[in-house]
């Protein structure tokens, strides 16, 4: 499940992965609020805290996690990702260069830092 966050500025979107993380979060939660975010500020800066009650994605998921990606590839404009999950640590580390914009990994002791990072 996805749940966005709101102590945050208006300009970044956070968000919090929990248990499985399906399609119908991107679609009803993930992707609505990404759009808004480029209608408001052209631009997304986003921190992703998966935490330790976060168990994984289903494929629908991750299809969509790559769509969204690729079609907004130019609006990314900073990425946060917050995690102790090994695969997802790598993931990102292996594909964030691909990113126009820079991408930073997390551990999730380090959410505080993480927080301090994305609103610079």
């Amino acid at each position: 499940m996805i749940e966005l966050l709101t102590d945050y500025p208006d300009n970044i979107l956070a968000f919090s992965a929990t248990g499985e993380v399906t399609a119908d979060d991107y679609k009803n939660i993930l992707i609505p609020a990404i759009e808004k975010s480029i209608k408001q500020y052209g631009k997304i800066t986003a921190l992703y805290y998966l935490g330790p009650e976060f168990t994984g994605y289903t494929a629908g998921a991750m299809l969509n996690d790559t769509k969204v990606g690729l079609a907004h590839l130019t609006a990314w404009q900073k990425i946060a990702v917050v995690s102790d999950v090994s695969w997802i640590r790598h993931g990102v580390q292996l594909f964030g260069f691909m990113m126009p914009c820079p991408v930073k990994v997390f551990d999730n002791d380090q959410l505080t830092q993480a927080k301090d990072w994305i609103q610079q």
